[in-house]
C-alpha cells in the first residue's frame, strides 16, 4: 500500500502550526516545495496521472515536471504552484474522507453532469480551469463531505 503523499505537507500547509498562513514567504516555499513536489507525485500515482496532466495542474512544462518528478529541480514553488499543490492535496485528502475505497482515486477520471464539470472530468475541469476551478472542485468535494 503506498503512503499518504500528502503526509508532510499537511503540517507545512498553511492553517497548521509553524507555517504563516501564507505561501508569500520565499524561505517558507523553500521549505515546502520538496514535500509539495512528492504530494503531486504521490496524488499522480494515485489518480494515474501522465505527465503532462502533472504538469497542468500544477501549473509548469511538462519537461519542468519531468525535472522535478526526477529530483533534478531544486527552486521554491511559486506561490501559485503551492496554491495548485494545496487544492489538489485538499481535493485528495477529501475524497479519500468521503469514499472508503478505490472510488476516491478513480473519482477524478469519471466525467460528470454537475453545472461545475459540464460533463468534463474534474481533473479536465481543473486543469482548464486553473486555480479558480481547482479551489471550486475542493469547495465541492467539501461540500459532499458535509464540510460547508
Amino acid at each position: 500500500m503506498m503512503k499518504n503523499p500528502n503526509q508532510g505537507f499537511q503540517e507545512a500547509s498553511p492553517g497548521f502550526a509553524g507555517f504563516p498562513g501564507t505561501f508569500a514567504d520565499e524561505a517558507g516555499r523553500a521549505r515546502l516545495s520538496p514535500v509539495a513536489i512528492k504530494a503531486m507525485k504521490g496524488i499522480a500515482a494515485h489518480w494515474h496521472l501522465r505527465g503532462h496532466e502533472t504538469a497542468a495542474l500544477l501549473g509548469v512544462s511538462p519537461s519542468t515536471w519531468d525535472r522535478m518528478a526526477a529530483g533534478k529541480w531544486e527552486q521554491a514553488l511559486s506561490q501559485d504552484q503551492l496554491t495548485r499543490v494545496s487544492a489538489v492535496v485538499g481535493v485528495f485528502k477529501g475524497l479519500h474522507l468521503l469514499f472508503a475505497n478505490d472510488m476516491a482515486d478513480r473519482w477524478g477520471r469519471l466525467r460528470n453532469k454537475g453545472p461545475l464539470f459540464d460533463n468534463r472530468t474534474p481533473i479536465e475541469t481543473m486543469i482548464e480551469g486553473g486555480i479558480p476551478a481547482m479551489l471550486d472542485v475542493r469547495r465541492h468535494v467539501d461540500a459532499l463531505r458535509g464540510g460547508l
